[in-house]
């Protein structure tokens, strides 16, 4: 299963033209210990480029930006209950959403890991 990357952090992964959408590991490492997340709700339209959900850690409250354009078919209700999945699963099982695309050319402008991982090492 290929792996995208946004500038803003998020990971996306394709399974036919639904895309499985989470934060980082490096978004994680920066917020710190996750204490609360505000999913979309299931149906919600979602923008590239604009809020769709939101992150709360000890340190600080962090949007969570669609990287692509779609609807919301489901979201991850285990991270409702135990928000720090996220600290320990980024990558894995601690996905936000799952989004129907809109337009799957918009995947085009996304980055690979290789490219992202010279993004965060700046």
């Amino acid at each position: 299963m290929t792996v995208k990357y946004s500038k803003d952090h998020e990971w996306i992964s394709m399974d036919g033209d639904v895309a499985t959408i989470g934060i980082t590991e490096h978004a994680q490492e920066q917020l710190g210990d996750v204490v609360f997340i505000e999913l979309p709700k299931v149906g919600k339209k979602v923008v590239k480029g604009k809020e769709a959900a939101v992150v709360e850690s000890v340190k600080a409250a962090s949007e969570v930006y669609a990287p692509v354009t779609g609807e919301v078919v489901e979201v991850n209700k285990d991270l409702e209950g135990d928000p720090g999945m996220v600290n320990r699963e980024a990558e894995k099982g601690a996905w936000f959403m799952k989004v129907k695309i809109a337009d799957k050319s918009e995947l085009a402008e996304l980055m690979d890991k290789a490219d992202y991982d010279k993004l965060v090492a700046g």
